[in-house]
């Protein structure tokens, strides 16, 4: 199985916390706008089936329900899982959790789905590269696969682990590990071996001094790539 049991037992532990704004997962609820809408903007949700790889709490998935898309939810973590399937009575969004690995999932349903999402996730993995597989094997030709993750560097080591976890607090210590993290150049390697096409690279960006996220063209830290089956 290609996921870390201390990766899951980390989020885990802190499941009954996703959708508490202003908890561990803060950045999450700061970030989906911007993530949500970047997504809907190219691949127009509204009415489209959808699969988020590594839900988690449900954030992004239950987001894109509320865009009228027809969401599947990934995950590994059953208590998370557990957490995202309780806040649908919350919040009256439909969004089919599962407990699956992203690979099982593409050999069980291959080419099932418009649009297929998968939003820092990659870095927590012990095998990107499968992940990838597994997400371009689950979207339909002409659709979309969504990726974000870290940078590696010193600037993203500085900021992502020393500054957002120890000095900032904004993530919990050791939320993240350096080693894991993922060069533009790499993920955009890993996409097409998979037989998938890199349309746009885009930086996400924390402005310490307003607590502000925005998307811009700095990739050094946080970035997204969007990528396509051909037709």
């Amino acid at each position: 199985m290609n996921a870390d049991p201390a990766e899951l037992q980390k989020f885990s532990d802190l499941a009954h916390r996703w959708w508490d704004p202003e908890s561990e997962f803060k950045p999450l609820h700061q970030i989906n706008p911007l993530r949500l809408d970047w997504i809907n903007n190219t691949a127009q949700l509204a009415g489209k089936k959808v699969v988020d790889i590594g839900c988690g709490g449900g954030i992004l998935a239950e987001s894109m329900a509320a865009c009228g898309a027809l969401v599947t939810g990934v995950d590994l973590s059953e208590k998370a899982l557990g957490v995202a399937r309780l806040h649908l009575y919350e919040s009256g969004q439909t969004v089919d959790y599962r407990l699956i690995s992203a690979e099982d999932i593409s050999r069980e349903a291959p080419g099932s789905f418009d649009v297929v999402t998968c939003m820092e996730m990659l870095e927590h993995v012990p095998d990107p590269a499968s992940t990838i597989r597994a997400c371009a094997a689950l979207v339909k030709p002409g659709g979309y696969v969504f990726f974000s993750t870290l940078n590696r560097n010193i600037k993203s080591y500085l900021m992502a682990v020393v500054g957002a976890e120890y000095i900032l607090n904004l993530l919990p210590k050791g939320t993240h590990e350096y080693a894991k993290f993922i060069k533009p150049s790499e993920l955009a390697r890993y996409v097409r071996e998979a037989g998938l096409d890199v349309e746009e690279l885009i930086g996400m960006n924390y402005n310490p001094l307003n607590k502000v996220y925005s998307l811009g063209r700095d990739t050094d830290v946080n970035y997204l790539m969007r990528t396509s089956r051909r037709a």
